[in-house]
């Protein structure tokens, strides 16, 4: 299974971004699609996933403020109200037959 993140960047506090991940290579749905970040010197940290049910799961940091939400086998993150302490390169991750797939990484920078 392939990974292909985009829609990073730099935005403003209180601004909103939409990041999108795009599987491949699979040949059945992906169980669960999701997205973890990592902030300069700390780990590597969950955001929110969702399943091909449609069943949901967040940090509390973000909760309320993004969503998650699947199409098929892309997935995507609305990010609102953006704070600095979301800064991170944000991974997007699929957990399928008792596998895990990472995507590249895309870089969300919020900053005046």
């Amino acid at each position: 299974v392939q990974l292909q993140a985009s829609g990073g960047g730099l935005v403003q506090p209180g601004g909103s971004l939409r990041l999108s991940c795009a599987a491949s290579g699979s040949r059945f749905s992906i169980n669960i699609m999701g997205w973890y970040r990592q902030a300069p010197g700390s780990q590597r940290e969950f955001v929110a996933h969702i399943s091909n049910m449609g069943s949901t799961n967040y940090a509390a940091s973000v909760k309320g403020r993004f969503t998650i939400s699947r199409d098929n086998d892309t997935v995507y993150l609305q990010m609102n109200n953006l704070k600095p302490e979301d800064t991170a390169v944000y991974y997007c991750n699929a957990y399928n037959l008792g596998s895990v797939y990472w995507g590249q990484g895309t870089l969300v920078t919020v900053s005046s």
